[in-house]
């Protein structure tokens, strides 16, 4: 009999939106007419932006003919969209990102999980707690991680404890550490971090000699004009990170698939005999073995973004999205809840009502209000306590889930 990946065998049982899942196909079983309201997963639901389905239709009639047809495409992504991310996303920012240190992929989800397997094995890990749980995962699979504890924590990792007290602003490690996870805004809190604060990281991972993978997923929804959108706006930052970009929320690509990794050529890592080795080559490598790059019309849709009728379509449906953000958040205070997040980013983590853990609360809107959120200890330990809902819904559903919500905590 084929042997398995023991290390899978330390996951816990199944992925937090998975678990969500269950939850809620018994729920429909049982209530087949309930109307539900899904607040819970960060799914866009306004649909593409005008510009970018025309370009996609544009994309669709290159593939039909043999003068325009494309087939496998240039490893890294097509200029014409790398070209367009150098620009807007960094030049326009102050930002020197070269064309030869970005990778165009199909998802930061994905790259943030793989990003891993080009380090070694015995590199320490730290991340936030509460954290985006694909961090914790992929480690977990890659065998860096040791066994978990009854609160839910693995002995290998190092854990930044992320609270009110803090601002949700991940402290730096007590202990040295190779690889530290950062995402800000941050999924789930909504948090972001101070040019001060990510200064302090940078100058922390340059004496570590440790790398920064830092994912800005949700930068597009920064509204706070002193907020950096990307960690290269830090001075260093090209020597110790890495940064992930996504077009899921930020054009509505989260049924189209789109991202990008960023990695500068003057981050190094060292090989057994402690030669220096570019991070750089070493993903493309990596990118290039088991990935052929997103589709030809996936990446004119993604270039569409940049235009400027583009930039005013998504802007808007952001500046949407962070209205219905600013709808759940301002009713939750107006329940009486302590509510953080829905500023800078979409997410809003509200903290639960006296004697009910995330879990329970998260029944309680489920069974009565029914409304799908996502609770904090699916995030990790310190996310215990903790309740996530999101912008992303229609405005109609928006405001009744907040209705529904106030009606059935009045009660």
């Amino acid at each position: 009999m084929t042997r398995i990946n023991d290390h899978y065998l330390k996951l816990k049982a199944s992925y937090l939106f998975a678990d969500i899942g269950k939850r809620i196909k018994a729920f429909q079983e049982a209530n087949p007419t309930a109307k539900l309201i899904r607040l819970g997963i960060g799914d866009v639901t306004q649909p593409l932006a005008p510009a970018i389905v025309k370009a996609m239709h544009e994309a669709v009639d290159d593939m039909a003919r043999a003068e325009t047809f494309k087939g496998y495409g240039p490893d890294a992504g097509y200029d014409f969209l790398v070209e367009k991310i150098v620009a807007h996303d960094y030049g326009a920012r102050g930002v020197k990102i070269a064309t030869d240190e970005i990778v165009v992929s199909d998802g930061t989800k994905q790259d943030s999980g793989n990003i891993q397997e080009i380090f070694a094995i015995d590199s320490v890990v730290a991340l936030t707690d509460p954290v985006y749980p694909v961090y914790v995962d992929s480690n977990v699979m890659a065998g860096r991680t040791g066994e978990v504890d009854d609160s839910g924590r693995y002995a290998g990792l190092v854990y930044l404890k992320c609270t009110a007290d803090n601002g949700f602003a991940a402290p730096l490690p007590d202990r040295h550490a190779d690889l530290v996870y950062l995402c800000y805004p941050n999924n789930p809190t909504g948090a972001v971090l101070t040019r001060a604060a990510m200064q302090k990281w940078v100058d922390w991972a340059r004496a570590e000699h440790a790398v920064i993978l830092f994912d800005a997923a949700y930068e597009g929804y920064i509204r706070d004009a002193e907020i950096p959108h990307s960690i290269y706006e830090i001075e260093g930052a090209r020597e110790c990170a890495i940064e992930f970009r996504s077009y899921s929320k930020a054009a509505g690509f989260t049924g189209v698939r789109c991202a990008y990794t960023v990695v500068p050529k003057e981050l190094r890592g060292r090989d057994a005999k402690g030669q220096p080795v570019s991070l750089n080559a070493l993903w493309l490598r990596r990118m290039t073995t088991k990935y052929n790059a997103a589709p030809y019309i996936v990446q004119k849709a993604a270039a569409a973004a940049y235009t400027d009728e583009g930039r005013k379509q998504t802007r808007a449906q952001i500046d949407f999205y962070m209205e219905n953000a600013r709808i759940i958040r301002e009713g939750l205070e107006a329940m009486g809840l302590t509510v953080y997040g829905g500023r800078n980013a979409p997410h809003i983590w509200g903290k639960t009502p006296p004697g009910l853990g995330s879990w329970d609360f998260f029944d309680k809107l489920l069974n009565e209000a029914h409304v799908v959120s996502t609770p904090g200890a699916g995030f990790g330990p310190a996310g215990e306590g903790y309740l996530r809902l999101t912008g992303f819904g229609s405005r109609a559903n928006t405001e009744e889930a907040v209705e529904r919500i106030r009606t059935k905590l009045a009660r």
